[in-house]
């Protein structure tokens, strides 16, 4: 009997030794795909850390590995460099797929500069969940759109950009798989070239660049008013989080935004004649046509950035905008939101309404100009289903895609295995609100959707001043069918 159970104990040793080596030698999710990866793959990126004691309020120490064909961090295909991480977000947080922010440390474990995909040096970079997004690609696309039409009207190290940059990328923690992400950098100082402040050798500080991020709707980030009894010592205040320069949060610092607040209780009358001390005209201008064409709607100015270069020489912000998940036909949820964008009543906010009203140095007629001008360009329906396209088949070709569908279907929203699916509805929205939008602005397009193409149906052609095409007509030049673009001459080649 002892010899029996003996040789059973030998046998079941055998078995899980061998069980073992053939785990170590499959090695993680990171690993694997790390060693299948091929010209189609998306950035790989490991996060090493004790995941269990990760919280918005504290960094922790890791690790992160970014594996890359392109070989675009430092020149490395693989590059790993020591971190501090925390979770980021609000009401995401409730949501088991989490937003991270990421801090690169060097071997002191002190913050350190990196050029993660080339995009800048900095020591603060973002790892965008995308939770409530169905396509995963809103926010990113979003900003892409605002980056070619909204530049800073002073010169910076990062050419005038006014909007983040950011490259997808499939996630790890501890090696096990963990989605589908945006890797961005952050707006902050360094991106929009704001001044430091000056500390002076009596211990006095010169605050020079300030920064400002709408957290929460109030009175204050309506424009509304604010609680004069708030107290003017912390990074937050009335709504609002001071960004720069954080570390020295007192009245000097938030004093400027009370100003601007102020500004927007006078009458109309004045707001309009004086608004240009305030604010920069064709950015202000950039940002309403930015909410027409995606219906950006938690913002305005909720979600979005203020800031001035240096208070010393005067105070004029530059606006730029922030977390657009909830656009592109999205609701907060991220259900759908079947609704066109209300140009009325987003020209009857705080922000615009004096200034939109009395056309005030000719805004409308610049708004109307550079919508026709966008319309040609970036938000033209050709461009933007372009881009949704490239997103898509990156996406899929490099298999992110099911492997998201696989880990987050239903956590927090619905997945079509065909992400095809859910753009044709994007697709459509899209044509539909630019088609709405121009009308409001008295642009005609003649364009009403974009429909699919389905077996044995014909889609809807359309050229590209947005005239429809008889079903089966031949055309000479570019035209748009099923949100795709198609070059043809009149005998339909």
């Amino acid at each position: 009997m002892r010899m029996r159970n003996l040789i059973y104990a030998l046998f079941t040793l055998l078995a899980v030794n061998t069980t073992c080596t053939a785990m170590a030698q499959q090695g993680s999710d990171f690993d694997r795909l790390k060693a299948e990866a091929n010209e189609n793959s998306l950035p790989l990126v490991n996060l090493t850390t004790d995941i269990d004691a990760v919280t918005k309020e504290e960094e922790i120490d890791g690790t992160i590995e970014i594996f890359d064909t392109k070989a675009r961090t430092n020149g490395q295909e693989y590059f790993k460099t020591g971190c501090r991480v925390k979770y980021r977000g609000s009401s995401s947080l409730a949501y088991d797929k989490k937003s991270f922010a990421i801090k690169p440390t060097d071997e002191s474990g002190d913050k350190t500069d990196v050029n993660i995909f080339g995009i800048r040096e900095d020591d603060s970079w973002i790892l965008d969940a995308m939770a409530i997004d169905r396509i995963r690609m809103r926010n990113r696309l979003c900003f892409d759109l605002w980056n070619e039409m909204s530049q800073t009207p002073y010169d910076t190290d990062y050419g005038n950009r006014n909007g983040t940059l950011g490259v997808f990328v499939e996630l790890f923690i501890n090696g096990n798989y963990h989605g589908l992400y945006c890797m961005t950098d952050k707006i902050n100082r360094k991106l929009l070239g704001l001044k430091k402040a000056d500390e002076e050798d009596d211990g006095s500080v010169t605050i020079k660049g300030v920064l400002y991020k709408g957290d929460s709707w109030s009175d204050a980030t309506n424009l509304l008013g604010y609680d004069k009894e708030a107290p003017v010592d912390g990074e937050t205040w009335n709504g609002w989080e001071l960004q720069h320069p954080d570390d020295y949060p007192c009245a000097e610092s938030w004093q400027p935004l009370m100003d601007f607040i102020d500004f927007f209780q006078a009458s109309g009358d004045f707001i309009a004649q004086n608004y240009g001390d305030h604010l920069y005209t064709e950015n202000l201008a950039d940002y309403a046509i930015l909410q027409f064409a995606t219906n950006y709607r938690d913002c305005n100015m909720k979600n979005t950035f203020l800031s001035t270069e240096n208070i010393n020489k005067g105070v004029r912000f530059l606006i730029t905008p922030w977390d657009m998940d909830t656009s592109l036909g999205g609701e907060f949820n991220g259900d759908r939101y079947d609704h066109m964008a209300d140009v009325e009543s987003i020209l009857s906010s705080r922000l615009f309404d004096a200034i939109t009203k009395a056309n005030a140095d000719g805004i409308m007629d610049g708004i109307k100009a550079q919508w026709k001008q966008y319309a040609a360009g970036p938000l033209s329906i050709e461009g933007v289903c372009k881009r949704i396209d490239d997103y898509a088949e990156a996406f899929t070709k490099s298999g992110a895609w099911q492997r998201e569908h696989d880990k987050w279907n239903g956590n927090p929203v619905p997945l079509t295995e065909d992400i095809n699916d859910e753009l044709q509805y994007v697709k459509d929205w899209y044509a539909r609100n630019f088609n709405h939008v121009s009308e409001a602005l008295g642009i005609e397009t003649g364009i009403t959707g974009i429909d699919a193409t389905e077996d044995g149906q014909q889609a809807k052609t359309y050229t590209l001043d947005g005239t429809r095409l008889p079903d089966g007509a031949a055309y000479d030049g570019i035209t748009i069918r099923g949100g795709k673009k198609y070059i043809s001459n009149a005998d339909g080649k």
